[in-house]
């Protein structure tokens, strides 16, 4: 069933290429598509298309439709075009003629980009919270390990005294600034664009402000040419947010990567969370940090994917936008996934006991050395050249006993302050 269908067979070949894998994408979003067509049998009521009676037969079939995809049991079989066509299809089967009354008043493009605000706006909500989660176990593993001294690097190479309370809050901060971004993603998707039909409104007195109420949009998209251009911009956005998070867990990700090989053996995770070798028994293979970073790198791709389908297209719709769906949900899905398993396996971490008094780290407080000679009186060139003489005749020595006492630093991490950054 299609429903633009006026009794014209197509040839086979084009109507795989132009449908193509849209039947297994749509599951995703078949449950707000039942959201939007509740929301639209109402307004249709309210405006005297459709019978009060009417509107209880179609809320009625919507309701057993969308237990159905609560449950699982809800299929888009082969001969559907998609998720929209199958439920048409579905309420004419068992309300008959009333079934064939939802469409009134709206297009099928109406229908795609009215659930896709709506998937949006859910998940950008869940992988929020997902976030929070992940936030909150980061500044509980910094409080747990806020005195264990952890060796700060430079270009790779020794430099200056940091503390794994210093690295867990550093990477739960900066996710607030990831939060920003999702926060902006869900102000854009949050504008109710049903009633744009086809891209140019519709000569029906439809009641676009009771649509929006009904689906708990913040607002209306009012320009209905605005409301289909939103198509593309909002996947730019999304990508954007998503692509932020994904490029702080890449990071630490790759920092777990390195802190576990032998030649940092700063951390170890239990056996159980490792992989091994086929032939080196010795191996202990960080198998989920690098499929973490390697996942979410993918998924820093995938605005320049969104950006160049949609760069140049001019306003109204276009069927590129078809090709927009899939990878964007298939993004939400994995960030989910990649949160979830993060937060998982940190937890798990096994902060190990280091020896900064080791000849490895024996320059790593030199800064701190010269800050101390400026404090009893020395300007800071005498001081840095006394101590680069120290370290260039091999007589210097370290003195580990310097405290930091500015906000956000080693000895004053400001996790409360953190904690209350993170935005609502």
């Amino acid at each position: 069933m299609k429903l633009w269908d006026k009794g014209i067979s197509i040839d086979k070949k084009i109507e795989q290429f132009t449908v193509g894998n849209d039947r297994e994408i749509d599951i995703h979003i078949a449950k707000y598509d039942v959201i939007a067509s509740k929301a639209h049998a109402k307004m249709l009521q309210k405006i005297g298309i459709i019978t009060i009676e009417e509107l209880v037969e179609l809320l009625g079939g919507l309701k057993i439709l969308e237990t159905q995809i609560e449950n699982g049991t809800f299929v888009i079989e082969p001969q559907f075009e998609d998720v929209h066509s199958k439920i048409e299809f579905e309420l004419t089967k068992s309300l008959g003629e009333v079934g064939k009354k939802i469409h009134t008043a709206r297009s099928r493009n109406d229908q795609v980009l009215v659930a896709l605000h709506l998937y949006y706006k859910e998940n950008l909500g869940i992988v929020k919270e997902k976030t929070k989660t992940f936030f909150t176990t980061l500044l509980e593993l910094a409080e747990t390990h806020k005195d264990k001294v952890l060796p700060g690097y430079t270009h790779l190479q020794v430099a200056m005294p940091s503390s794994f309370g210093l690295w867990f809050s550093a990477y739960a901060e900066l996710m607030i600034d990831d939060v920003y971004l999702l926060n902006a993603a869900i102000q854009t998707v949050d504008q109710n664009p049903l009633g744009s039909a086809a891209g140019y409104g519709s000569s029906f007195p439809i009641d676009r402000e009771l649509t929006t109420k009904e689906m708990n949009f913040t607002t209306l998209k009012y320009n209905v040419v605005a409301a289909q251009m939103s198509r593309g911009k909002s996947e730019r956005t999304i990508a954007a947010s998503l692509g932020s998070l994904c490029n702080t867990m890449s990071r630490f990700a790759m920092d777990a990567c390195l802190y576990m090989s032998q030649n940092f053996g700063f951390i170890s995770f239990p056996d159980e969370l490792t992989t091994g070798s086929s032939i080196m028994p010795h191996k202990k293979n960080p198998d989920v940090f690098e499929l973490i970073r390697g996942k979410c790198n993918k998924i820093q791709a995938l605005q320049s994917e969104m950006i160049l389908i949609t760069n140049n297209l001019p306003s109204g719709y276009h069927r590129d936008f078809q090709l927009l769906k899939e990878n964007i949900i298939a993004a939400f899905e994995e960030v989910k996934d990649i949160l979830d398993i993060f937060n998982y396996s940190i937890q798990q971490i096994i902060v190990k006991d280091i020896d900064v008094h080791s000849d490895l780290y024996k320059y790593l407080f030199t800064v701190d050395n010269i800050n101390t000679l400026v404090v009893e009186g020395q300007s800071f060139r005498e001081a840095y050249q006394k101590i680069g003489g120290q370290v260039q005749d091999g007589t210097y020595v370290a003195d580990t006993s310097k405290k930091h006492t500015h906000a956000g630093s080693i000895h004053n991490l400001c996790l409360d302050g953190i904690r209350a950054k993170f935005p609502e």
